[in-house]
C-alpha cells in the first residue's frame, strides 16, 4: 500500500476496522509494521513530516494492544523538529510509549529543556505536559530547578505558570528528595497572591504535597490561606469561569482547607477568627437541594469544612451546629447525602464534647440501621457501635438483637461481634450481659465465633452470684425445638458445672438435664461432642447418691463412643467411662473448674486487631498442615509364640512432627502421641478390641483367615503361602495387570454409598478401601479405610483428591508403604460452596510386587449430603410454595424410564436421600410431598420444596415440581432427583401391568373445591 499523505493512515485505520476477525486483524497489523520497518531503515532519507506520518500509525497500532518495539528514536527524533505539528507527535507519542527508565529519554532531555526555557509558549506547555506525564528521575535531577523558574517568573504568562506548577507537583510526588524546595516558602506565599485562579488552583495542590511533607517551613502560607477563603466565600473579584453552579471555585476551597489541616494549629487570634467566620458562613450556607451536581460541590466544601473544624478543636457551640446540619443530612431521602452524613457523623464521635448531642440522633440512626442500601446499613453500624456508652448501652444492643434475625448474612458477623463487644464493655450487671449472648448465639449461632461463648463461660466461672441464674437461663433454651449447636456447647458446659444449684427447680433434675441434653446428641458434630460427654460426666458426679438408671444410660454412651474414630471423643469416652467407676473419688478428680485468671477480652482484642493472615502467611500455614499426617496405621500384633490371632489389631504409629507425650493407661489402652495403642504383652481381651471392632465389622476389612483366602485368586493365595515376590516376576508385567481385577462391582458399591455413610468402596485381590463419613451442615469428615490385605507390604502408596470448584476438599497425607495386614485411615475434611452435581474424584495407586495399581474412584460426596430433612406443616409449606412462583426457582419436568416402584419405595428412597415427605398435604395418596434444607457456603440454610405426581397405572412416568430460593439449586436438585429415581435398581417383586402411556400423570385438581391440590399446582 502506498504510504504517501495522511491519507495512508485513514486507509490503514478502515483497514483494521473492516477486519472480520482477530486473525485477520493481525495478518494486517503485522503486514503495516512490516512496512513500518522497511521505512525506517531507510531513515536517513525521511523527512520530519514522513516519519511523522509512520509514527503516528506506530502509535496507532500500540493503542490497540499490539507490541511495538522499534521506531522509538524516530518518535524522539521528532520532539527537535522546529515545526509544531511534528514537535507535537514527538511529545505524544514519546510520552505513550516510553517509561521514565528508557534510555531514549535521555537523548531528549537538552531538547525538553530547550523548549522549557525557550520563548515559544507552546513549546513550553508541550515540555512541561511530557516532563509531568513520565515523571523519571533524571527529568526531575535535570529540569526541576527550570520548571521552578517558569513557575515564580513574572513575565510567562499564566497558562505556562499552571502547566509549571502541575509539572513541579508530579515531580515533587515521585522524587521529593530530588526536587529542592528548601526555602520555597516565601516563593510559595507569593504564589498565593495570585489573582489568576488557574494559577492559585494549580499552586494550592502544590502547596498541600508540600505541607504534607514539612508543615513546618510553610507557616508564613497559612494566613494567606485564611485570606483565599475570605476571598472565595465572599465572591471578591472571581470570574464567572471559576464559579461552579453559583459556587465560586469549591476546587480552591477544598484545596485550602485540606492544607489548613496540615498545620498543628493557629496562635494567631485574628487569623483564627476570620477563619472561623469563614466557617461559619459555609455551614450556614449549605442545604440540600434538588441539582444534583451543586449538592456534589457544595457538600464537598461543606465536608471538608466539617473536617477542617475538628481539626481546629472549635467550640462546642460550632460543634453542636455541625451535628445539626449532619442530622438534617441523614434524614433526607437521596441515599448518597445520608451516606455522607452517617460517615462523617462518625468521625465527630472522636470529639468528646458532642458525643451527647449526636445521641440525641439516635432513633434516625437506628432507622439508617434498616435502609435498603448495605453502604448506609454499614455506617449506621459503625455510628451506632461508636457511640454506645453506659447510657444507651441497653437500647443500642436491643436494637442490634432485633435487626440481627433480619440483617444479611454479609454483615451478621460484624454485627454479632460488635453486639458481644458492647454487651460486654458497657453491662450495666452481668446478668443482662449473660441474657444478651445467649439472645445472640439464638438468633445468629451460624455468625457467633467460639470467643464469644468462651467469654461468656470466663465470666460465668469467675462470678459465683451468676452461676445459678447462667444455669437456668441454659436450661430454658434447651426447651426449644431447634436449638444450634453453639448454643448446645454453651448450655451443656454451664449446666454440667453448675447444673447442680438447680436441683430446687422443677425440670432440673440431673436426670432430667442429662434428658434435655442428651436428645441434642445426635444433632451435633464431632466438636461438640467431647462436651457432652465432659457434662454427663459432671452429672453422675454431682448426681450423689448414683442413680443405677441414670448411670447406665451415661455408661452406654461412654460405651457406644469408645470405638469412635475422633481420638478426642475416644480418649474422653475411655477415660470418664474409668473414672465414674470411682465413686465418690469422682468429686475430686472431676472438681468444680477453678476461675479463670484476669486478661484481655479476646473480643476487643479481635475488634482491635482484625486484620487477616497475608497469602504468604496462609502459604506456610497450608504447607505446615500438609507436612503433619494425621493418618492412623491398624496393623496385626504378632504374639511371640507366632500364631496369628484371628482378626486382632492393633495401632502403629507413623512418624509425626508432634513432640507432645500424654500417656494415659486404663485397661490395657496408652494413648501416645494423640493415638490410642493397644497393649499386647497379653492375649487380646474383648474390651480392647472393642475399640475400633464396630468399624472394622462395618468395613469388613479384617476377617478369618478362611474366609480371606477364599475371595482372593491363586496369585494372592500363593503369596500367603509363602511365595515370595520375585516368584510373580517370571509372568509379564501386562498379563499381571490384567489379573488384578477389581472385586465386586465399583458402581454398585458406589450407589449403594449414595445413601449410606459406611462400606467398602473399591476392593481387589491385594486391598480393600473403606469409608465412613459424617455430614454437618455445608461440612464433612470422611475417612478413608486402606486396608492391605496380604502379608506382604503395598508400596509407592499414592492418594489425590481431583476435586471439582464447588468442594473444598482436604485429605491427609497418606503413607507410601502400607505395612502386611495393616489398616491406615486418612481423614478427610469437606466444605460445600456451592450446590452442584459435579463429582470428586480418588486417585488412587500403588505397587505390590510387579503390580502397579491405578484406580480412580468417585468420592460418594454427593448434593444429598448436604441436606437435612425438614418436617413443615401445611401453613409453613404453602406459604414457601405459593413465594416461589415459577422459573427459575421453580421447575416442573415429566420424568419417563423411571423404574417402576411402589409408593412406599419410592418414599423410603425419598427419605435416604435425606427429603422427607411429608403426609397428608396432597389429598391425591398418588401423589408425594416433600421438603428438605439445603447447606453451602453460599445458599447458608435453603429450604427446597418437592412434589411427585405419579398414576398408579403407569409407574414409569411422573411429573416433579421442584422449588428453592436459589434458581441453580434447583436446577441441581432436581436433575439428581431424576438420576436416581431413573437409575435405582428394579425391584425383585413383580410390579402390576403397565398401562396405556399418558401424556402427564394425573392429578386430583379435577375437583374444584380441592383447594390443597390447587395451591400445589
Amino acid at each position: 500500500m502506498a504510504l504517501s499523505g495522511m491519507r495512508g493512515l485513514s486507509v490503514f485505520i478502515s483497514d483494521v476496522r473492516n477486519c472480520q476477525n482477530k486473525e485477520q486483524e493481525r495478518l494486517r497489523v503485522d503486514k503495516e509494521l512490516g512496512n513500518l520497518r522497511t521505512r525506517f531503515k531507510n531513515e536517513k532519507g525521511l523527512t520530519h513530516y514522513e516519519k511523522k506520518k509512520y509514527v503516528w500509525k506506530m502509535l496507532y497500532v500500540y493503542m490497540l494492544g499490539y507490541d511495538v518495539d522499534f521506531g522509538h528514536m524516530e518518535a524522539v527524533s521528532l520532539i527537535s523538529a522546529p515545526k509544531y505539528p511534528e514537535k507535537q507527535v514527538g511529545y505524544i507519542v514519546t510520552s505513550c510509549l516510553l517509561n521514565e527508565n528508557h534510555d531514549f529519554l535521555r537523548l531528549a532531555i537538552n531538547t525538553v529543556r530547550n523548549d522549557i526555557i525557550g520563548r515559544n509558549e507552546t513549546f513550553q506547555c508541550l515540555a512541561l505536559t511530557l516532563v509531568g506525564n513520565i515523571g523519571g528521575r533524571e527529568f526531575a535531577e535535570s529540569l526541576a530547578p527550570d520548571v521552578q523558574k517558569l513557575l515564580i517568573s513574572s513575565s510567562v504568562r499564566p497558562l505556562v505558570r499552571k502547566k509549571a506548577a502541575l509539572c513541579l507537583l508530579r515531580l515533587f510526588r515521585k522524587n521529593p528528595d530530588v526536587v529542592n524546595v528548601d526555602g520555597w516558602a516565601d516563593q510559595m506565599a507569593q504564589l498565593l497572591d495570585e489573582r489568576d485562579l488557574g494559577v492559585l488552583t494549580s499552586s494550592m495542590s502544590l502547596l498541600v504535597a508540600l505541607v504534607a511533607n514539612n508543615h513546618e517551613a510553610y507557616w508564613s502560607c497559612l494566613p494567606k490561606c485564611v485570606r483565599i477563603l475570605e476571598r472565595l466565600i465572599r465572591n471578591q473579584d472571581v470570574p464567572q469561569e471559576y464559579t461552579y453552579y453559583g459556587i465560586p471555585s469549591p476546587w480552591i476551597q477544598v484545596r485550602t482547607m485540606r492544607a489548613l489541616q496540615y498545620f498543628p494549629t493557629i496562635e494567631d487570634p485574628n487569623t483564627r477568627r476570620s477563619l472561623f467566620e469563614v466557617l461559619q458562613r459555609i455551614l450556614m450556607g449549605t442545604d440540600v437541594v434538588k441539582n444534583v451536581n451543586k449538592n456534589n460541590a457544595s457538600h464537598a466544601v461543606l465536608f471538608e469544612a466539617l473536617a477542617l473544624v475538628m481539626h481546629l478543636d472549635a467550640e462546642k457551640e460550632m460543634m453542636s451546629q455541625c451535628i445539626a446540619l449532619l442530622g438534617k443530612f441523614i434524614a433526607v431521602r437521596e441515599p448518597n447525602i445520608r451516606y455522607l452524613g452517617l460517615e462523617n457523623m462518625t468521625r465527630m464521635l472522636m470529639v468528646t464534647e458532642v458525643q451527647e448531642i449526636i445521641k440525641r440522633h439516635q432513633a434516625q440512626i437506628i432507622t439508617s440501621l434498616k435502609d435498603p442500601d448495605t453502604s448506609i446499613r454499614r455506617r449506621a453500624l459503625d455510628l451506632l457501635y461508636g457511640m454506645c456508652d453506659v447510657s444507651n448501652a441497653k437500647d443500642i444492643v436491643e436494637e442490634l438483637l432485633q435487626y440481627l434475625s433480619t440483617a444479611d448474612f454479609a454483615m451478621r458477623e460484624e454485627l454479632s461481634l460488635k453486639a458481644a463487644i458492647l454487651a460486654e464493655k458497657f453491662a450495666p450487671d452481668l446478668s443482662w450481659y449473660v441474657d444478651v449472648i445467649l439472645q445472640l448465639i439464638d438468633k445468629a449461632g451460624d455468625f457467633v465465633s467460639d470467643d464469644i461463648w468462651f467469654r461468656v463461660v470466663q465470666f460465668v466461672t469467675n462470678n459465683e452470684d451468676l452461676q445459678p441464674y447462667a444455669a437456668l437461663k441454659a436450661r430454658s433454651y434447651l426447651d426449644k425445638p431447634a436449638t444450634h449447636e453453639t448454643m448446645v456447647k454453651v448450655s451443656a458446659y454451664i449446666l454440667g458445672e453448675y447444673g447442680h444449684l438447680l436441683t430446687r427447680r422443677p425440670g432440673c433434675s440431673p436426670k432430667e438435664i442429662f434428658f434435655i441434653i442428651n436428645e441434642k446428641l445426635p444433632t451435633v458434630s464431632t466438636s461438640t461432642i467431647p462436651i457432652l460427654l465432659s457434662t454427663y460426666a459432671k452429672i453422675l458426679m454431682h448426681a450423689q447418691p448414683p442413680d443405677k438408671e441414670l448411670q447406665s444410660q451415661i455408661w452406654a454412651i461412654f460405651n457406644k463412643y469408645e470405638g469412635c474414630i475422633d481420638s478426642e471423643i475416644q480418649q474422653r469416652a475411655v477415660e470418664y467411662r474409668a473414672l465414674s467407676r470411682k465413686g465418690a473419688a469422682l468429686m475430686d478428680v472431676l472438681a468444680e473448674m477453678p476461675k479463670f485468671p484476669e486478661r484481655q477480652s479476646s473480643l476487643i482484642k479481635k475488634a482491635e486487631d482484625s486484620e487477616a493472615d497475608t497469602a504468604e502467611q496462609s502459604a506456610i500455614k497450608l504447607r505446615t498442615q500438609q507436612q503433619t499426617s494425621n493418618a492412623l496405621v491398624v496393623t496385626d500384633q504378632l504374639p511371640a509364640n507366632g500364631t496369628q490371632p484371628v482378626g486382632h489389631l492393633g495401632i502403629v504409629k507413623l512418624p509425626s512432627t508432634s513432640n507432645t507425650d500424654d500417656n494415659t493407661s486404663e485397661q490395657g489402652i496408652t494413648r501416645e502421641n494423640g493415638i490410642l495403642t493397644v497393649i499386647d504383652s497379653q492375649p487380646p481381651s474383648t474390651a480392647s478390641l472393642d475399640l475400633l471392632g464396630d468399624l472394622l465389622a462395618t468395613l469388613d476389612i479384617v476377617g478369618p483367615p478362611s474366609t480371606t483366602h477364599q475371595s482372593e485368586p491363586s496369585v494372592a493365595s500363593g503369596l500367603q503361602s509363602g511365595i515370595g515376590a520375585d516368584a510373580l516376576a517370571i509372568e509379564p508385567v501386562e498379563e499381571l495387570a490384567k489379573n488384578v481385577q477389581p472385586i465386586g462391582d465399583i458402581a454398585e458399591r458406589f450407589n449403594a454409598l449414595i445413601v449410606k455413610d459406611s462400606g467398602v468402596l473399591y476392593e481387589d485381590p491385594y486391598i480393600q478401601i473403606g469409608i465412613k463419613a459424617e455430614w454437618r451442615a455445608h461440612h464433612g469428615r470422611l475417612v478413608l479405610f486402606l486396608g492391605n490385605k496380604n502379608v506382604a507390604p503395598l508400596l509407592s502408596v499414592q492418594a489425590m483428591i481431583l476435586s471439582p470448584s464447588h468442594l473444598q476438599i482436604e485429605l491427609s497425607l497418606v503413607p507410601e508403604t502400607i505395612p502386611p495386614r495393616a489398616q491406615v485411615q486418612c481423614p478427610l475434611e469437606v466444605i460445600n460452596r456451592r450446590p452442584s452435581r459435579d463429582l470428586a474424584v480418588l486417585d488412587f495407586s500403588y505397587k505390590f510386587g510387579t503390580h502397579v495399581v491405578n484406580v480412580k474412584l468417585r468420592l460418594p460426596v454427593l448434593l444429598n449430603k448436604f441436606l437435612q430433612p425438614i418436617s413443615l406443616s401445611s401453613d409453613e409449606f404453602f406459604q414457601q410454595w405459593r413465594s416461589l412462583s415459577g422459573p427459575p426457582l421453580k421447575l416442573q419436568e415429566v420424568v419417563r424410564g423411571v423404574r417402576p416402584m411402589p409408593l412406599a419405595e419410592m418414599i423410603n428412597l425419598l427419605n435416604s436421600l435425606r427429603v422427607m415427605v411429608c403426609p397428608g398435604l396432597d389429598p391425591n395418596t398418588n401423589n408425594l410431598v416433600a421438603s428438605t434444607t439445603f447447606y453451602s457456603e453460599s445458599t447458608r440454610a435453603m429450604l427446597c420444596l418437592m412434589r411427585i405426581e405419579t398414576d398408579p397405572a403407569d409407574r414409569s412416568q411422573l411429573r416433579m415440581t421442584i422449588a428453592s430460593g436459589d434458581h441453580t439449586l434447583t436446577l441441581e436438585l432436581k436433575e439428581f432427583i431424576k438420576e436416581q429415581l431413573v437409575n435405582i435398581p428394579i425391584p425383585s417383586t413383580p410390579m402390576p401391568p403397565q398401562a396405556q402411556p399418558i401424556s402427564t400423570p394425573t392429578t386430583a385438581t379435577s375437583d374444584p373445591g380441592d383447594l390443597l391440590a390447587g395451591l400445589l399446582n
